[in-house]
């Protein structure tokens, strides 16, 4: 142990703890191209061995914004980790990518061992999930930058799909159909506003129990963000599927648009999306606009899938499980409409 290292604020022996107590749920997230390298300089991962003719890796990076602080005010860390695998996932599926490896950068005021294992324990559920091992990662302690408590999340991955099956935006086509999945809350987008509204504005506590909503407000808002790596994966091997949006920060107006050529739109039928209670109790207690919901959050739609008209039957046969519903169409009027 290093006595001056420790004089710093910076105890290693602490940090040694936290990767012994990581060890046994990294485990669990070896996948087929996983070379066992946990503890050394860099994540080992061999892509001969899924035999693709023409490999595009793509990659993503994400956190999980201020619900960390939702984390913290509850004293639950072992569901953060899912958001956080959620976020980086739920975005290189849309391009038809099947999420191959995930790395994590831990970054805290001072390492408690206990808490440091509780979030590998949601980032490594969030792992399984999604069929990607977890192969490397950092943990950080800082006690000059970060009060005590702090601490912060990122991740990212790496997928891998065959280029000629790369979903690709320009195959979207005016009458082809949305197909919506539904999310599981609010996901991990738009916090810094739900804080406001309900911890500054309103002052409640994270125990208060709206008649709306089924549990407190505090287990309402630390609802893990849905990964759709399952349905995703599934649906694109069987279905041409011609666009995927992962609807995060920006909701529907913002996020939509990413997956249509330039000059096409969107119609949302806003009597097919999901009622979700936390929205209704937002608009309410924010006094939002109702169609600014949709630039700001989910909506009760977590994804949104184009497909030909021809193959709506198919699709929704496939997800029927995942609570998938159609939604609307692309037309040509260049923007998102949400038709009430």
């Amino acid at each position: 142990m290093s006595q001056a290292y420790t004089k710093s604020g910076v105890s290693l022996d602490r940090g040694y703890e936290a990767v012994n107590r990581m060890k046994k749920h990294i485990e669990k997230t070896k996948t087929k191209g996983v070379i066992d390298t946990i503890g050394g300089f860099g994540g080992l991962f061999d892509l001969s061995e899924f035999h693709i003719k023409e490999p595009v890796l793509v990659s993503g990076t994400d956190g999980v914004g201020t619900k960390l602080l939702i984390a913290q005010m509850m004293n639950k860390h072992d569901t953060i980790g899912i958001d956080l695998v959620a976020m980086c996932v739920n975005d290189i599926i849309t391009i038809g990518a099947k999420p191959l490896f995930f790395l994590d950068y831990i970054a805290t005021q001072q390492i408690d061992p206990i808490h440091i294992e509780s979030l590998i324990k949601g980032i490594t559920d969030g792992c399984i999930m999604s069929n990607c091992a977890l192969i490397g990662g950092e943990t950080a302690e800082m006690n000059d930058l970060y009060q005590k408590g702090d601490y912060d999340l990122a991740g990212y991955v790496t997928g891998v799909v065959e280029k000629s099956k790369m979903i690709r935006k320009e195959n979207v086509k005016e009458g082809d159909i949305l197909i919506g999945l539904k999310s599981s809350g609010i996901h991990s987008n738009g916090y810094s506003l739900v804080r406001k509204i309900f911890f500054k504005d309103h002052h409640y506590d994270i125990t208060h129990q709206f008649d709306e909503l089924s549990m407190t407000l505090g287990e309402e808002l630390l609802i893990p963000t849905k990964i759709y790596v399952e349905e995703i994966v599934n649906l694109v091997e069987k279905v041409k599927v011609k666009g995927i949006a992962h609807i995060t920060g920006g909701g529907f107006i913002e996020n939509i648009p990413r997956m249509l050529p330039d000059g096409l739109g969107v119609e949302i039928d806003e009597k097919s999306l999901p009622k979700l209670p936390i929205f209704d109790v937002l608009e309410t207690c924010g006094a939002i606009d109702h169609m600014d919901m949709y630039n700001i959050f989910n909506m009760g739609i977590g994804m949104v899938v184009v497909v030909s008209p021809n193959d709506v039957v198919q699709s929704l046969d496939i997800l029927k499980d995942h609570d998938s519903r159609v939604i609307g169409l692309v037309n040509t009027s260049g923007r998102v409409v949400i038709k009430p």
